[in-house]
């Protein structure tokens, strides 16, 4: 399959950002999915585009995509507004 690994990021992200809904309370799953999503194209950026660790052929990125995701997610917790 050629796009399997972006499927894969996609689908990664999306699971990551709804565990990170239900471990919070269930807040708002179009929140965590977006900021999931950002976490997940900018692992991409700096995976592919600034470092060069790896290419679109390669499954590295993926990884990168899924823990820029992770930190993403954390700090969309730490710096929201709690009213």
């Amino acid at each position: 399959m050629q796009y399997a690994d972006i499927v894969t990021a996609v689908l990664g992200a999306f699971v990551l950002a709804w565990l990170a809904d239900l471990l919070t309370g269930r807040r708002g799953l179009f929140a965590t999915s977006l900021v999931s999503g950002t976490g997940a194209v900018a692992g991409w950026f700096l995976a592919v585009r600034v470092f060069g660790v790896s290419t679109m052929d390669q499954w590295g990125w993926v990884l990168w995509s899924m823990v820029a995701a992770v930190i993403a997610l954390i700090a969309f917790f730490l710096f929201r507004s709690k009213r």
